[in-house]
């Protein structure tokens, strides 16, 4: 596999059009590449931004599915639940926002799906993917890592079960998240700071279904589970959740 990261001009909150963006850093891609792209300029070309002398905790709260209050931690940080994803401060973010809150991209899953279909056409590609990519912390670990906040043209998940191992004992859970696994290897190139490379072409990637239309409902479903139904239920459920104001 190669990820090669694609350098932009300075993307603000004045921009407005992100295809302009990709017609100007993007000049080709081939059948089975993979383009991901930051959540951010996303956000940024949709105007999802808000300035920084609002009330920062009513933001968080309004973009959360579930909350815990700052005072909870130690650190005075939201943890929070956004698009059945665990994160802190439910995705605003300040950095690289030009003196403004960040927020995620109003549907992340239709940006993608619209990216993909755009691609296509422009490049006359069939088998063609993009991600919307994020980072965030792992608990018990320092340091970030890319996830995936959307998908489109491919199988988010490589399914394991009923195959075997190398000692012929049949697998029965293991999958393997293709889209988040690609996220995190295309952010570490992308970068976290003044790197300027939001975009990444990522090439001959291993376990990669391409699929040459959106994920269906069913799909995006099955990559979710419910708290109580987690591996990790115990602590998920062990705590009073606040209601916030995103679905």
């Amino acid at each position: 596999m190669y990820i090669k990261p694609i350098k932009t001009r300075r993307i603000t909150s004045e921009d407005r059009n992100l295809f302009a963006i990709l017609d100007e850093s993007v000049p080709s891609m081939n059948e089975g590449e993979i383009l991901a792209v930051a959540s951010k300029i996303v956000a940024l070309c949709e105007g999802r931004t808000a300035p920084t002398n609002i009330d920062k905790a009513q933001l968080i709260e309004a973009e959360s599915a579930w909350f815990l209050p700052q005072a909870v931690s130690r650190y005075g940080v939201y943890l929070t639940i956004k698009a059945n994803r665990l994160m802190p401060f439910a995705g605003v973010d300040e950095s690289n926002g030009d003196g403004r809150y960040v927020l995620w991209p109003s549907d992340p899953q239709a940006s993608a799906n619209a990216i993909r279909s755009y691609l296509q056409r422009r490049f006359r590609l069939q088998r063609i993917g993009v991600i919307l990519t994020d980072s965030r912390p792992l608990p018990l670990h320092w340091g970030v890592v890319g996830f995936c906040v959307a998908h489109s043209g491919f199988q988010a998940l490589y399914d394991y079960r009923d195959k075997q191992d190398l000692f012929g004992r049949p697998l029965r859970m293991t999958q393997i998240n293709v889209a988040d696994a690609l996220a995190a290897a295309a952010v570490l190139v992308m970068g976290e700071g003044d790197e300027q490379t939001p975009l990444a072409r990522i090439m001959d990637a291993p376990f990669v279904a391409f699929q040459d239309r959106d994920p269906t409902p069913e799909e995006l479903a099955a990559l979710t589970i419910a708290p109580e139904d987690d591996l990790y239920a115990p602590l998920l459920t062990g705590v009073e959740w606040h209601r916030g104001q995103a679905l």
